[in-house]
C-alpha cells in the first residue's frame, strides 16, 4: 500500500520569529497545513511589486521563442523592472508587426490578378472612378448583358476580374457580386512595405532572442514571487495568542524525524496526534519511479481517499497490457518506442516525465511482446522464421480473442470487488463485494467450462451475500432487504462492464485489419502500374501506416484508460480524497541550452 501514513503536528513559536520559521517551514517542505484561521489576503511589505501576470507572461514569451542564449546566473545582474517592460514592449511590437505582415501578405495575393495600377486623379476620367469586380465565370453573362463600360483584367478557372467606369458605384440590382476592395496603394508600394516589415520582424525575433539570456533568473523571480504569496497565505491560517502563535498540519509518519530535528533546532513545541477517525485527512501517494507513471494518470483522474487503497500499480500494469492488445502490432509498437527514444532526453527534465518515459517504454515492451505472440509486423506476417514459430494467437479466431478478452474484464472486475473488500474489511459490506467477486467469478467458469449445477450455486451465494450485507446497517430489517434488492440491480451494471472489455478485441483486430487493408491496397497499386506504381506504393504505405498508427496509439491511450479509470475505478474505489500538498517552496532547474 502506498499511501502514506500520516500524524497531525502542531508547532508552537513565540510571534516576533513567525516569519522566519514559516520561511524555514517552507523550506523544509513537509506540512499539509490545516487552516486554525480564516485566510486574510494581505500584502507583504516584502514582496517585489512587480506585477506578476506581467511576470509570467513576460516568461512565457521568452520560453515559447525557438532560439535560445546562453542564461545569465548572478542575479545582481538583472534588472527586472527594465527587462520585463523591454520583454513586454518587443512582444507588443511582434504581434503589431506580425498583423501587419499578414494583412499585407493577403492584400498583395487579392492584387496579384490585377496587376499593377495607380488610380488615376477623377479629372483625369471626366470624375468617373474604377471599381473592381470579382465576378465567378458563371454569372460573367450578367455583366455582358449590363450597359456598363468594363474591361476583363484576368480570367481563372473560377473568376473573371473586371473593371468597370462610372460616376457612382453601380447599382446591386446591375452588378452580380458586390465590388471588391482594392485600396489605392499600388501592389509594388505593398511589396516594398511587405519586405520592410519582414525585416523589422526579424530584427524583433532577434531582440526576443537575445533577451531569452534572462530567462533563469526571471524563473527565480516567479518562484520567489509565488513562494512569497503562499508565505503570505500561511501567515493568515496561524492561530495567534498574543506572544506566541500556533500552526498545525499533517506530515508523513517517515518525515516526523526531520520535522522534530527543526523544532528543536528552532526551539519550538511540537505536539504529534495520529488522525481521529472522523477526520479526513490527505493523500499522500507514493510509489517508486518505475510505477510512478500510473500515480500520474490516478492523480490526474481522481486521488483515492486516504483511507482507501492506491491503485497506481494495478493502473499501471493494466494500462499497459490494455495499449499493448489494442496496439496488436510489433511494428507499430516499435516505432511508438522510437517516438519514446527521440524525447527521452527531454522527458526526463521534470519527475513526471521521466515517470511518463518509464512508463512509454513499458508500453512499447509490451507490445512488441503482444505483437510477437499475435504475429503482425505492421500489418505482415513475421519477417524471419524464429519470430514466426512464436506466434501463438490469431487476431481472426473470434471466438478465442472474445474469450480471451471477456475473461480479462471479468478478472479485473474480480481483483477490484476484492480490493474494495479489503478497503471495507472491518465491515460487514466487505461481504457484499466478496458477493460481487464470487458471482462474477462463477459465471466466467460457467461460460468457459459449461454451466453445472455447482456453478449455479456459487453464482446464487454470491449474489445473496450481495442482498444481505449491501447496506451498512447491522440488524435485518425491510429496509436492509430493499437495500439489498436495490444493490442487486447493478447485475445488469457489471455484465455490461465485463463485455466492455470486448473493445480490446475489436480496436486490436481494427489496427490489424486496417495496416493488412494498406498493405494489398499499395501492393494493388505498385502491380497496376509499372514505374510510378512503386512510388504511389511507398506513398500508400507511408501514408496509411502513419495515419492507422496514430489511430491505434489515441485509441489505445483513450480506451485503455478508460477502462481502468471508469469500469474498474467504479467497483475498486468508493470515496474520492484529495492531494496532500506540501508547504514548501517551488523548485527551478538550471537552464540547459
Amino acid at each position: 500500500m502506498s499511501i502514506l501514513q500520516l500524524k497531525k503536528a502542531s508547532i508552537v513559536g513565540l510571534s516576533h520569529d513567525k516569519t522566519s520559521i514559516l520561511d524555514a517551514l517552507q523550506s523544509l517542505g513537509l506540512l499539509h497545513v490545516i487552516p486554525l484561521a480564516d485566510a486574510v489576503t494581505k500584502p507583504s511589505a516584502d514582496v517585489e511589486e512587480t506585477n506578476p501576470e506581467l511576470l509570467k507572461r513576460s516568461l512565457q514569451y521568452l520560453l515559447s521563442s525557438p532560439q535560445k542564449r546562453r542564461q545569465v546566473t548572478r542575479a545582481d545582474q538583472l534588472n527586472l523592472d527594465t527587462v520585463l517592460k523591454q520583454v513586454d514592449h518587443n512582444r507588443q511590437h511582434r504581434i503589431r508587426l506580425s498583423e501587419k505582415r499578414d494583412f499585407l501578405d493577403k492584400r498583395i495575393k487579392d492584387l496579384e490578378p490585377w496587376g499593377e495600377f495607380t488610380l488615376p486623379e477623377l479629372s483625369d476620367l471626366n470624375h468617373h472612378k474604377l471599381w473592381f469586380y470579382l465576378v465567378p465565370n458563371y454569372k460573367m453573362q450578367d455583366v455582358e448583358h449590363s450597359h456598363l463600360p468594363w474591361m476583363q483584367v484576368h480570367r481563372d478557372n473560377r473568376h473573371t476580374y473586371i473593371v468597370v467606369i462610372a460616376s457612382e458605384e453601380p447599382d446591386s440590382t446591375v452588378m452580380p457580386v458586390p465590388r471588391t476592395h482594392t485600396g489605392y496603394v499600388p501592389l509594388s508600394q505593398l511589396k516594398e512595405q511587405l519586405e520592410e516589415t519582414e525585416i523589422q520582424l526579424e530584427a524583433a525575433d532577434g531582440e526576443r532572442e537575445a533577451l531569452t539570456r534572462w530567462i533563469y533568473l526571471l524563473q527565480h523571480s516567479v518562484a520567489r514571487t509565488e513562494d512569497q504569496a503562499l508565505l503570505d497565505e500561511i501567515s493568515t491560517k496561524t492561530r495567534d495568542y498574543g506572544e506566541v502563535f500556533a500552526l498545525q498540519g499533517w506530515i508523513a509518519e517517515r518525515d516526523l524525524p526531520q520535522l522534530e530535528a527543526f523544532a528543536t533546532e528552532q526551539g519550538l513545541v511540537l505536539l504529534e496526534e495520529a488522525p481521529r477517525d472522523d477526520e479526513n485527512p490527505p493523500t499522500l501517494l507514493d510509489n517508486p519511479e518505475v510505477y510512478g507513471g500510473g500515480q500520474e494518470v490516478v492523480s490526474f483522474f481522481q486521488t483515492p481517499n486516504y483511507r482507501s487503497w492506491d491503485p497506481s500499480r494495478v493502473v499501471f500494469f493494466s494500462f499497459v497490457s490494455f495499449f499493448a492488445i489494442i496496439m496488436s502490432d510489433a511494428g507499430y509498437s516499435l516505432l511508438f518506442g522510437a517516438v519514446i527514444a527521440w524525447k527521452w532526453q527531454a522527458m526526463g527534465s521534470s519527475e513526471t516525465g521521466r515517470r511518463l518515459r518509464l512508463m512509454g517504454a513499458a508500453l512499447t515492451g509490451a507490445g512488441v511482446f503482444w505483437g510477437i505472440l499475435v504475429g503482425s509486423y505492421f500489418g505482415a506476417s513475421a519477417p524471419v522464421s524464429l519470430l514466426g514459430n512464436m506466434k501463438l494467437l490469431d487476431l481472426n479466431d473470434f471466438d478465442t480473442m472474445m474469450a480471451l478478452s471477456i475473461t480479462i474484464g471479468a478478472l479485473h472486475l474480480v481483483l477490484a470487488n476484492l480490493l474494495m473488500a479489503w478497503v471495507r474489511r472491518g465491515n460487514h459490506q466487505s461481504l457484499s463485494s466478496v458477493g460481487w467477486a464470487i458471482a462474477v467469478f462463477s459465471a466466467l467458469m460457467g461460460w468457459l467450462m459449461g454451466f453445472n449445477l455447482l456453478h449455479w450455486f456459487i453464482f446464487t451465494v454470491g449474489l445473496l451475500m450481495v442482498l444481505l450485507f449491501s447496506t451498512p446497517a447491522n440488524e435485518f430489517s425491510v429496509s436492509r432487504i430493499l437495500s439489498g434488492l436495490l444493490a442487486l440491480t447493478n447485475v445488469t451494471k457489471i455484465f455490461g462492464d465485463v463485455l466492455s472489455y470486448l473493445r480490446l478485441f475489436a480496436l486490436g483486430l481494427a489496427s490489424a485489419s486496417l495496416a493488412i487493408t494498406f498493405n494489398q491496397l499499395a501492393a494493388d497499386v505498385g502491380n497496376a502500374l509499372p514505374g510510378i506504381g512503386l512510388l504511389l506504393h511507398l506513398l500508400i504505405l507511408l501514408t496509411g501506416h502513419l495515419l492507422n498508427f496514430v489511430l491505434t496509439v489515441v485509441s489505445g491511450v483513450i480506451h485503455g484508460l478508460r477502462l481502468n479509470l471508469i469500469e474498474f475505478y467504479n467497483w475498486s474505489l468508493a470515496d474520492e480524497g484529495y492531494p496532500f500538498q506540501p508547504f514548501a517552496k517551488q523548485e527551478v532547474t538550471p537552464w540547459t541550452t
